[in-house]
């Protein structure tokens, strides 16, 4: 009976250790997928994906979530949960994030000036509180006097990946999200977009951590993966999908 027991232990803590559970940024959800496919394809380790805003994502993280990896859209989530003793390893960028201006709106100008037009009647963009990219599409728009004067008009997405859900089912007009989502190869051919200066707005640096809960289950994989996102295959994704590599 023992025997049988052990066993089957050994069977599930192996099966168990063929995945991972990687909380990822909503902005980077499209790049990660072939980072994953990619990686899978040469270990035969499955990734399950869980995706959100990085804000809420390390709100689960705090209260017990079992992840093992966290890739968040800016350095201060990853940063927190190292001081918090949550992460084991310190936060590194991975890449840097870049704004875009897309609208699926045939009517639009999609230019900053376009967005003053009475045919705008809603601008989304992530929520600040939340989303890095938000606080970020904010910090654009005040630089050229826009914020107060289009606040009425904007609505916040959750995440980046709600935001683009507004754009593309012309909820809103046009919005603020995530280079990497129009690079898709889903989205790459939708609507029109242009890519906001990267002088006007704070550089996005997006970090990565190997957590708490990523070495106590699945150290060795863990890491595996952690250096392959890292590794010039991983990295080789990330710039096609509109990144800027550390």
């Amino acid at each position: 009976m023992i025997r049988l027991i052990l066993i089957a232990l050994f069977i599930s803590s192996s099966i168990y250790a063929k995945s991972l559970k990687v909380a990822v940024a909503a902005n980077v959800r499209f790049a990660f997928d072939e980072i994953a496919t990619a990686y899978t394809k040469k270990s035969g380790i499955k990734i399950v994906t869980i995706v959100a805003s990085s804000g809420k994502l390390t709100a689960q993280i705090q209260h017990g979530a079992p992840f093992d990896l966290f890739m968040s859209a800016n350095m201060k989530y990853p940063e927190y949960l190292y001081e918090k003793n949550l992460a084991i390893t310190k936060p590194k960028i991975y890449a840097y994030g870049m704004l875009v201006l897309w609208s699926l709106n045939s009517k639009i100008n999609v230019s900053l000036e376009g967005l003053k037009d009475k045919k705008v009647k809603k601008i989304a963009i992530p929520n600040p509180k939340t989303a890095p990219y938000g606080i970020e599409g904010l910090k654009v728009l005040a630089k050229y006097g826009l914020k107060k004067q289009l606040y009425s008009k904007i609505v916040f997405g959750e995440s980046v990946s709600q935001t683009n859900q507004y754009i593309y089912s012309h909820s809103a007009d046009i919005g603020i999200t995530a280079k990497s989502v129009v690079k898709s190869p889903n989205m790459q051919d939708k609507g029109k977009w242009i890519e906001l200066n990267k002088s006007d707005y704070a550089p996005i640096k997006q970090g990565i951590v190997i957590l708490k809960y990523g070495e106590k289950n699945n150290k060795k994989n863990s890491l595996d993966f952690y250096n392959f996102i890292f590794s010039n295959s991983g990295q080789h994704i990330l710039k096609k999908y509109g990144y800027i590599i550390p």
